[in-house]
């Protein structure tokens, strides 16, 4: 007797045996169950041996508390203490397998099929489990017969009998077996339908790649014909004979996913068939043939590779088989076809809740079918010309590809061992309950047992995490690599006897990825990875991976070759490499902004130092800077300069670097990265760009006015001087591509006179516009007055009394108009306070807009539809003047502003998206009006950003050119081969926008 107090040394052994609740086991293992072997010392090393011990010693007692009879119980015993093999197979499997122990208990007697231990049981086949099923006649037995195959397949996987590629392939040589029982039934049962046809079923997917999961759907297809000799009217004998099949087919699916009294086999999946599950569940074969010919889309190629025929009628399995085999490897000479694979991973991976993307085995970042996929891919491209790539068995292609020099061999073992430590958790986890997961379970005693399951007995927990960790880590880093390593492998041509892809293999690959020009391509990658200075290793580290950002974009070629040009430049300067090689953003930052479009690289390559703002150092930063801290910067270098001319380049240096800033954080929010995901909030790019960029502006005058009244005044000019920015400048809403609209004001200091004063602001004026538009290396910046006093026809200044003069007496309603945007942005801030006091009776009138200025409004606006749209464009896709675009939406706010602004304070705003905000709080205009205007103002906006981003040159309609157009659509979220939807969107969001124009404005 234990003294209280004391625990007992079978308690303490029971803890040292790996037991988690000792007491519960105690009490089992006195149970008269196990009272004649409790004592002997090799039950309790078997059961502490398994995964869970406490999991398999209640499975014990449940076994044999199921027993028949006092014989059948000692039987078992027996050979439990005596035969090793059954003892390590029945407990291994009720340590791991809750599932496999109900079984047991349900069907006492099927421990026995564990104790045979003869050669052909270590590896078993099609034929050995159809053995095993052969006694089935209905349903349920074939549940019972599938169970115990399911057991014994178990029962060598957890003692290590067989290895996870093995215990894959005869988890999917048993679903063949048992989709041809199933199909034997069904034909038992409807004989007549099986005497009028020729049903062959093609299992797809992991059971057609010969490496099915414990639980996982069996996806098939299905393709009939008629019985042979029938042919007395062929078309009526194919419709009975399709009709017949089909009826074979929906009952050998019941028969295996239908819950019964002893639960249901797998689900059989069909919607792999051509049209999916819209689609005819079986088709003859010429039907499926002419399917893929004309209307399959890229996935279903891909999902071809795994095509396999498993039961009915052989002879039509193998002719289903060669005549679509040829077309698989026809799949990678299709448009789009990488963008294609790359967007179904994408779509694949944006599907997981965001709850379960880090418990991921199968489908997130690192998991299991980033390995299928990239392996698929390969396999497509090269499997053309190489038939040694010709297998569904993911493991085996990879032997294949790293044998051919299409994967280098490190990263192929890596890889492959990577895969098989997460197949082998993916195994354990369904084996537990047999459900259909692929999920790393939360709790602590689940991934207890999970990792002692895989031989991590020291501490299981953290030692399961680290390795997952560590794999997935493998597979995320490799994934993509290994498109791209063997090209350089082949370029740089560093370790001579490795096998390596021919120049054939390499241009197809380069093509495959999207390259136009992959023999230029590849003269870059040579370039970039040849020699052996640190340059060109560090480069070589890099490429793979920049590559792979290049080819999901529009321009892989555009990228490549920008990279080159930035790596000609920078290539020797030691921060350049390191900024790339250890800052995680800089790198794919970079990528993006190389192959978006010409603006963003041509602002790079005049001055290569900037891409150290794509860093994530103290030296980089993508937010834009305000304006108070762009102004400081510009009037500094301003100081420091000699001449204006100097200071102006200076100005106009700080502008460059800040628009490229600008750019970059767009593209990178446009298009998202690893570490930024894409920003949801399109309006908040659009305000990001018009408030960096109208910014920029403001500080580039000012600096460039001191510079100019310094140089021809000193401190002091005659006169004080103003300017004030109007339209999109003035409402803080400047596109990269947009003139900066202005109006300039002076006057006199005390003393001066009227003339002197005026002859100083139009030469101030002059030399202003002049020098920021003289040829350099930076973008120019036109300055356009046409919205002064008379248009084109009135002076370029006036003073601040004349401006007063004309509105008081001669001012236009398109003037007032004008005016709403009206906003001080460089030069002396109190004349520029008064101006714009001076204008807000002006836009803001106390009584409102009369009928006769609105009328004016409205017939001005239908002339500028009519007189400005450009010869020739399309007015529905055109953003600025098109119905719905830019000119109508802010046209329709700013009625609103005249009619109202005096009684509300909200609407006194120089920027669209407030004002029609402030108009939306006030009542003046419903919700929904105010936020299809708001979409419709936004897309416009970042339309004309993307063109401009694109093409290097404003524009206010979409590209033609196909592959600027396909730019365009990625900038604004739209895939490649979606550039049709792209205009869909565009044409259904204005024409929304203008429907409620015609009802806010025209009305």
């Amino acid at each position: 007797m234990t003294a209280p107090g004391r625990r007992s040394s079978t308690f303490t052994r029971l803890l040292r045996h790996g037991f988690t609740d000792p007491s519960a086991a105690e009490r089992l293992l006195d149970g008269a169950e196990l009272a004649e072997v409790r004592a002997d010392p090799v039950l309790l090393e078997a059961l502490g041996a398994t995964a869970d011990p406490d999991l398999a010693l209640h499975g014990l007692v449940r076994l044999l508390e199921a027993q028949p009879g006092p014989t059948a119980r000692q039987e078992l015993l027996d050979t439990l203490i005596a035969a090793k093999p059954l003892r390590d197979r029945l407990l291994g499997v009720l340590g791991a397998s809750e599932a496999l122990a109900d079984h047991l208990a349900r069907h006492a007697g099927d421990w026995q099929a564990l104790v045979t231990y003869e050669p052909r049981d270590l590896h078993r086949g099609v034929e050995e489990f159809e053995q095993g099923l052969a006694e089935a006649t209905d349903p349920v037995s074939l549940r019972v017969a599938y169970r115990r195959c399911l057991l014994s397949i178990a029962a060598r996987d957890v003692c290590g009998t067989i290895d996870v590629a093995e215990t894959a392939a005869e988890l999917a040589d048993l679903a063949t077996a048992t989709l041809r029982a199933a199909l034997a039934l069904a034909e038992a049962a409807a004989p007549e339908d099986a005497a009028r046809c020729r049903l062959a079923v093609i299992a797809m997917g992991k059971c057609g790649g010969h490496e099915l999961n414990y639980v996982s759907d069996v996806d098939v297809i299905f393709v009939g014909e008629p019985a042979a000799g029938a042919d007395t009217d062929a078309d009526a004998d194919e419709t009975k004979a399709v009709r017949a099949a089909t009826a074979l087919a929906s009952h050998m699916m019941r028969i295996c996913s239908e819950t019964t009294v002893e639960g249901s086999i797998w689900p059989v999946d069909a919607n792999l068939r051509p049209e999916g599950r819209n689609g005819p569940l079986v088709r003859t074969l010429s039907s499926h043939v002419a399917y893929y010919q004309r209307w399959a889309k890229t996935w279903e190629f891909q999902a071809l590779l795994k095509a396999r025929p498993v039961a009915g009628d052989p002879g039509l399995g193998a002719e289903y088989v060669a005549a679509l085999q040829p077309l698989v490897w026809q799949a990678a000479d299709r448009e789009n076809f990488v963008p294609d694979v790359q967007k179904m991973r994408r779509r694949v991976v944006e599907t997981i809740p965001a709850a379960e993307v880090d418990r991921q085995l199968k489908l997130g970042p690192g998991g299991l079918r980033d390995v299928e996929f990239a392996v698929q891919l390969l396999q497509l491209v090269h499997g053309r010309s190489d038939t040694s790539l010709h297998s569904g068995t993911t493991l085996d292609a990879l032997e294949a590809l790293a044998a051919g020099g299409y994967v280098g061999r490190t990263d192929a073992a890596q890889l492959d061992d990577a895969y098989r430590f997460l197949r082998s958790m993916e195994h354990r986890i369904q084996l537990h309950r047999l459900r259909r997961t692929h999920l790393v379970p939360e709790d602590q005693g689940d991934l207890r047992r999970l990792g002692r399951s895989l031989g991590l007995r020291t501490d299981p927990v953290d030692g399961l995490l680290r390795a997952w960790r560590r794999h997935s880590s493998v597979v995320r880093r490799l994934h993509e690599k290994l498109f791209y390593r063997p090209l350089l492998d082949a370029v740089a041509q560093l370790a001579p006897g490795e096998a390596r892809l021919s120049p054939e293999a390499a241009r197809e690959r380069m093509v495959a990825l999207g390259y136009a020009d992959p023999a230029s391509a590849l003269r870059h990658l040579e370039a970039l990875a040849s020699g052996v200075t640190r340059k060109s290793a560090i480069q070589r580290t890099l490429l793979p991976v920049l590559l792979g950002w290049f080819a999901d974009s529009a321009d892989p070629d555009a990228g490549l070759l920008n990279f080159r040009k930035v790596s000609d430049a920078l290539g020797k300067t030691p921060w350049y490499l390191r900024l790339l090689r250890d800052e995680g953003a800089a790198a794919e930052n970079l990528a993006r902004v190389l192959s978006a479009g010409r603006l963003a690289p041509d602002l790079l390559m005049r001055a290569p130092e900037a891409v150290a703002l794509l860093g994530d150092g103290a030296a980089g930063g993508l937010a834009p800077r305000g304006r108070a801290q762009l102004e400081q910067e510009v009037l500094a270098a301003v100081r420091r300069a000699d001449g204006a001319v100097q200071a102006v380049t200076a100005a106009r240096g700080v502008r460059r670097r800040e628009l490229f800033r600008t750019a970059a954080a767009d593209i990178v929010g446009s298009y998202g990265t690893e570490a930024q995901p894409v920003e949801a909030d399109q309006g908040a790019l659009v305000d990001l760009v018009g408030g960096a960029v109208s910014d920029l502006t403001a500080a580039t005058l000012a600096g460039t006015l001191r510079a100019v009244v310094r140089e021809g005044w000193g401190d002091t000019l005659p006169t004080r001087f103003a300017i004030i920015g109007m339209g999109r400048f003035g409402g803080h809403e400047l596109g990269y591509g947009s003139d900066a609209d202005v109006l300039f004001v002076h006057e006199p200091r005390d003393g001066v006179g009227e003339r002197e004063a005026g002859d100083a602001a139009n030469k101030v004026v002059a030399e202003l516009r002049r020098l920021l538009q003289v040829p350099s290396a930076d973008p120019p910046l036109p300055i356009d007055a046409d919205l002064r006093p008379e248009g084109k026809s009135g002076p370029l200044v006036r003073t601040l009394k004349s401006y007063e003069a004309y509105y008081r007496r001669w001012s236009l309603a398109w003037e007032r108009h004008a005016l709403l945007r009206a906003e001080f942005v460089a030069g002396d801030a109190d004349l520029g306070r008064r101006f714009t006091e001076l204008v807000d009776p002006l836009r803001y009138p106390a009584d409102g807009l009369g009928e006769d200025d609105a009328r004016e409004i409205r017939r001005l606006k239908a002339r500028m539809e009519t007189e400005r749209l450009p010869r020739g464009a399309d007015p529905k896709l055109h953003a600025k003047l098109g119905p719905g675009g830019l000119s109508d939406v802010e046209w329709t706010v700013q009625l609103l502003q005249l009619r109202h602004g005096h009684e509300e304070e909200g609407l006194r705003t120089t920027g669209t998206r407030e004002a029609l905000a402030a108009a939306r709080d006030a009542g003046l205009i419903s919700a929904e009006h105010a936020g299809t205007l708001d979409e419709a103002w936004v897309l416009a906006s970042r339309v004309r950003n993307a063109v401009m981003l694109v093409r290097g040159r404003a524009g206010d309609t979409f590209p033609t050119d196909t592959r600027e157009l396909a730019a365009v659509g990625r900038y604004l979220g739209h895939g490649p081969g979606h550039a049709g939807d792209m205009l869909d969107e565009y044409r259904r969001t204005a024409r929304r926008a203008r429907a409620v124009v015609e009802e806010l404005f025209y009305a």
